[in-house]
């Protein structure tokens, strides 16, 4: 665990300028020891970020740098994630997210604006259906919601493989070879291979997914599914009436999570980045950060 936390690194903001430092934190919230990053300071409210599968809280620094001059801005390890335990046991997105929840309580928040890519958007959904009141604003980045709508045509699912890939056989087949098994989604999933995550966080994510229990809990987001759509489709049926900016890849959700979010909220506002697949912010971060930061920034 040291080693890993060890890798983690401070980035320069885009324009150039030393951002607000970001200090790697730990907590235990709902009886699970997590992992997080914070920075900033400021009256406005503070933004939670939150990953998808095969990364961690690191993909967020480059964000955090731009929106850490007016609020507190927090990006944890998921349970089972990064530098976060990893316990035996379901790994459904509603258990998530009331981790996330009990932490951000712990800080002293109780309202946020929160952000979510791919498992990372579930669990940001599921917190916003659960606790509505202390949400601001929500952003969906690029996946799907499971039990929502037409939920089982959806580009991601072209693969459907991986997603019943977990148990003992999937771990023994994996082991030692993580990076392979990665290579599929950061390759597969994005619109041109060469565009898209550095080989530095290749080599980051595959360790810190190689961890004891690192991949039996990756599995575990997968496997979850099924209890994830039922669990969605009950919050959908009470609409959320927050702002909530749905960003997609072109070449990967397209208009499919747009469509999905208005089936779930009031105030859906959709873009599609031209070009890029499934990794936004490794893809295109130049259109990404700067639609985050004007929407976040609003008040």
């Amino acid at each position: 665990m040291k080693r890993f936390i060890a890798l983690l690194s401070t980035v320069l903001l885009a324009v150039g300028l030393h951002a607000a430092p970001i200090e790697d934190r730990s907590a235990t919230a709902n009886g699970v020891q997590l992992h997080y990053l914070q920075a900033g300071a400021g009256d406005e409210t503070p933004v939670v970020l939150l990953h998808g599968y095969t990364q961690t809280s690191r993909m967020w620094r480059p964000l955090m740098a731009q929106l850490s001059d007016r609020r507190v801005v927090i990006a944890p390890d998921l349970r089972g994630a990064g530098g976060s335990a990893k316990p035996d046991g379901v790994y459904d997105k509603k258990s998530l997210a009331q981790d996330v929840h009990a932490l951000v309580a712990s800080l002293g928040y109780r309202k946020v604006k929160i952000v979510g890519h791919d498992i990372g958007l579930m669990v940001a959904y599921a917190y916003a259906a659960q606790y509505p009141a202390e949400v601001e604003s929500i952003v969906l980045m690029d996946a799907f919601l499971p039990g929502v709508g037409d939920w089982k045509n959806v580009w991601l699912l072209r693969d459907l493989w991986h997603f019943h890939f977990h148990g003992d056989t999937a771990l023994q087949l994996v082991q030692g070879r993580e990076r392979i098994y990665f290579e599929h989604f950061w390759n597969d999933f994005a619109a041109d291979r060469t565009r898209s995550l550095s080989e530095a966080d290749r080599q980051f994510y595959t360790a810190a997914y190689a961890q004891p229990g690192g991949m039996k809990a990756g599995f575990g987001y997968f496997k979850a599914f099924e209890q994830d759509a039922a669990d969605f489709a009950g919050f959908a049926r009470v609409k959320l009436q927050q702002p909530m900016l749905v960003l997609a890849g072109e070449k990967a959700s397209g208009t499919f999570l747009i469509e999905q979010a208005k089936l779930v909220d009031t105030q859906v506002e959709g873009v599609v980045i031209p070009g890029a697949g499934h990794w936004l912010m490794e893809e295109a971060p130049g259109q990404t950060i700067p639609r985050l930061v004007e929407f976040l920034n609003r008040r």
